[in-house]
């Protein structure tokens, strides 16, 4: 079975992270009596087996929020997962198997599966990408477009499809974006402004829209330069300007159908914001065994 993230970067992330998410996700669900189906027809003690089965082919991520809620309802429950977050699996692999108290199970299926389904649609879509992108230097990267509160967890799903970060939120990069460049009178004056502001570990990274912009951008010289809605002929000549002087990230009117040409421009990064805001969610099912 092969696996797309085996890079560090898909370590998996720590349950301190997850388990918040899936807890919430719970309370939601569970409401102020709890699953009242489960408790008028199953015994308090029946056990049940069970699997999760993929109903397509695709990439794997978030077997540990899977895990982490049916333990949430059942401390003692097995949980054994079958494949790694990153493989890809074909229809009918079994991604993992619990065995549980049953209306602990049953209770906790939905969320294991919103969870489990999401994040594995957003790999799948990631892998998708990448592999359009193979053979040249480019690397397919995401961004702050994702769903409210499950940030860490997309993104972690973004480089189990082989993908990588852009930024964690407004606190870890700079990001000069067009209306920052406007309200500073330009982009010179933008990069001037922070270069006064921001501290040595900080990255620096400039929106431009322009080749004249770029220009600007190139003799400040910022740590990253997007290229926003640049055309092919545009991103070539982008290139040729900073002959590896800056990281070179293209970004907008980036789907399967050009991420291919994008990347021969010779553009460092290729930002998709559809990989988590758009990405169709991994159908899988709990399967009593």
């Amino acid at each position: 079975m092969m696996r797309l993230a085996d890079r560090a970067s898909s370590t998996p992330l720590p349950d301190l992270i997850i388990e918040p998410i899936v807890r919430a996700a719970l309370a939601e669900d569970l409401g102020r009596a709890g699953d009242i189906t489960a408790q008028a027809c199953i015994l308090a003690d029946a056990r049940l087996k069970a699997a999760f089965v993929a109903r397509k082919s695709g990439v794997v991520a978030g077997l540990a929020c899977a895990r982490l809620a049916i333990l949430a309802l059942d401390p003692a429950a097995r949980f054994d997962a079958q494949v790694s977050d990153g493989a890809r699996v074909e229809p009918g692999a079994v991604l993992a198997t619990i065995e549980a108290n049953a209306q602990a199970a049953l209770s906790s299926e939905r969320v294991a599966l919103n969870l489990l389904c999401r994040l594995s649609g957003v790999a799948t879509l990631t892998a998708a990408y990448v592999a359009r992108v193979a053979g040249t230097n480019a690397r397919i990267i995401d961004t702050r477009k994702t769903t409210p509160l499950l940030r860490a967890l997309e993104k972690y799903a973004v480089r189990c499809g082989g993908g990588s970060n852009h930024r964690f939120g407004l606190d870890d990069a700079i990001l000069i974006k067009d209306n920052h460049v406007a309200a500073c009178g330009g982009v010179g004056a933008a990069l001037n402004r922070v270069r006064a502001h921001a501290g040595h570990m900080v990255k620096i990274e400039v929106e431009v829209d322009s080749l004249d912009q770029l220009r600007e951008a190139l003799e400040h010289r910022p740590d990253v330069i997007m290229l926003d809605n640049f055309t092919l002929k545009d991103l070539r000549t982008a290139v040729r300007l900073a002959a590896g002087r800056t990281v070179l990230e293209a970004s907008g009117g980036v789907d399967l159908t050009t991420v291919g040409d994008i990347a021969h421009t010779g553009v460092d990064l290729i930002s998709v914001g559809a990989l988590t805001h758009s990405a169709p969610v991994f159908d899988i099912g709990l399967d009593a065994v």
